[in-house]
């Protein structure tokens, strides 16, 4: 794609949202408008998607989505042997490029580290401050306990996705290298016979995942850093647009440039943002070491207790099930879009890889988001400092009022971190819906396939600023975890197939056909 073609797009996309801004700020002082369109889009879009997706199971009242994503990751941790712990250790061998051969020649894009930071970039972000802050101020602190759970047993599932995502993606004519839940749902259960329930679970996918692209991992995370932003620029308190134009163009600069590009700023960020906020959560922990042990005591009891905030033990169990899929995406096959990039020997290498990161996100970085609001009280809905985030589920607010309670100037740290969070996020999503959009629509597009598409979620991001956080949470749920629908269900089918893979890797490592490069 033409860079200066999509510049100019870009531009031109501009002249029309600053004047729709302007007009908006015109509007906002005769009526409420920004209510208006919410509620527009809470009853035409959510709602009707709500009905489809989250209908809840008899008796447990628990939503299907959820109950089926967490079967899923139990099922594949016992399918696979435990994978998520026996090959911990060398998942990060690999990561640090131990068994890369600096002579091969592999077909991919980018390095096991570039695509684990991709991912990452995806899944660290804003549903690790703002959805766990929610989680706990809704649920109490027991969610933290399913989060953390959910976790270990998803980072199965990430296995498995990611290693049929390498296993089935494809070279282009241009070089690049795509692949991903629609490629192998597609050709993988072609290939054992069931072509036809294929093509429809990859189409579901696709459109799931654009919708999601649009959802959790563009507009959700304007709006929750919005809020916390606006706590220290008043400005875009009373003109939200405006932060919501500087995203397109930050974003949009980003994007032009594809998966290398999108990488290349991934492995540069990621590791300075998750650095930062861990150890200004390492701080505020340390500063109440005394209270650490309370603080799990709490989340334990509350994981149980019968008498839970929202809905008891079942209602805290789904809380905390929810954010953490939707934190770390497991099971969702997101990730396996930016793992089919990487250049590796085997299918199962940078499956191992990717099972890294639903514990960096929800193990370590959520359960420290956790802490914070727990040892802060900020959970505490009664507590008139904290009532109206947790109302109106701001929780990256929420979580910027935690730290601020124990540090004055933290918020601002935070913001910061708030705003790397969004942004990795946000790239990476418009990579992954791209290229969902490009495999649905590509034929018939053509080369104005990407373009389209780019525009679209460049319009959903201005979007994000003027939608209120409740229904942007809710249409985020939806997407995301209804792509656990067809994804679960393709890996389940194939999940034989991946067994034979990984027997036939721990072979090669055995005999040594796989050799360690110190």
């Amino acid at each position: 794609m033409n860079r200066s073609r999509i510049g100019a797009a870009v531009g031109a996309l501009l002249t029309i949202l600053l004047p729709m801004a302007a007009a908006a700020q015109e509007a906002a002082a005769s009526s409420d408008w920004e209510a208006a369109a919410d509620a527009w889009f809470g009853e035409w879009v959510v709602g009707p998607v709500a009905k489809v997706l989250f209908f809840p199971i008899p008796f447990i009242e628990m939503p299907f989505v959820v109950l089926w994503l967490a079967a899923g990751a139990v099922f594949f941790t016992f399918r696979m042997g435990f994978v998520n712990v026996r090959f911990f250790g060398h998942a990060i061998n690999l990561v640090r490029g131990r068994y890369d051969d600096p002579n091969a020649k592999v077909d991919g894009e980018v390095t096991h580290f570039q695509a684990l930071a991709t991912a990452l970039s995806a899944t660290v972000g804003l549903g690790n401050i703002a959805g766990v802050a929610i989680a706990v101020g809704t649920g109490g602190p027991g969610a933290t306990f399913w989060m953390a759970i959910f976790g270990l047993f998803g980072m199965s599932a990430k296995f498995t996705e990611v290693t049929l995502g390498q296993k089935y993606r494809r070279k282009r004519p241009d070089g690049s290298v795509m692949g991903g839940a629609m490629y192998y749902l597609s050709d993988g259960l072609k290939d054992i016979g069931m072509a036809g329930l294929g093509k429809v679970l990859a189409v579901m996918f696709a459109v799931l995942c654009i919708g999601g692209s649009f959802g959790g991992g563009n507009s959700f995370q304007v709006k929750q850093s919005l809020d916390q932003i606006k706590t220290l620029v008043p400005a875009f308190d009373s003109m939200p647009w405006l932060y919501g134009i500087v995203m397109v163009v930050l974003v949009g600069v980003v994007i032009i440039g594809g998966i290398k590009r999108i990488a290349s700023v991934a492995d540069k960020i990621v590791p300075v943002m998750c650095t930062l906020y861990v150890v200004a959560c390492l701080y505020i922990l340390l500063s109440n070491a005394s209270a650490v042990p309370g603080a799990f005591q709490a989340i334990v009891q509350g994981a149980f207790a019968p008498d839970a905030a929202f809905g008891g033990f079942i209602g805290v169990l789904v809380l905390g099930i929810k954010r953490a899929a939707f934190s770390n995406e497991a099971g969702i096959g997101s990730a396996a879009i930016a793992h089919a990039a990487a250049r590796v020997d085997h299918p199962v290498q940078e499956g191992a890889v990717a099972l890294l990161e639903p514990f960096i996100d929800t193990v370590i970085v959520c359960t420290m988001t956790a802490l914070v609001i727990v040892i802060t009280g900020a959970y505490d809905a009664s507590n008139p400092v904290f009532a109206d985030a947790i109302a109106s589920n701001q929780g990256a607010a929420l979580t910027s009022l935690a730290m601020g309670s124990v540090v004055s100037w933290f918020p601002y740290v935070l913001a910061f971190a708030v705003v790397c969070f969004a942004y990795s996020t946000m790239i990476s999503w418009s990579y992954y819906g791209e290229r969902c959009w490009t495999w649905l629509l590509g034929d018939r597009l053509g080369d104005n396939a990407p373009l389209m598409y780019r525009m679209l979620f460049l319009v959903f991001t201005f979007l994000g600023s003027i939608i209120t956080a409740t229904n942007i949470l809710d249409f985020s749920d939806l997407m995301v975890l209804g792509m656990g629908v067809p994804n679960v269900l393709g890996l389940f089918l194939l999940s034989g197939m991946v067994r034979r893979e990984l027997s036939d890797y721990e072979g090669k490592l055995k005999s040594g056909a796989i050799k360690r490069y110190d």
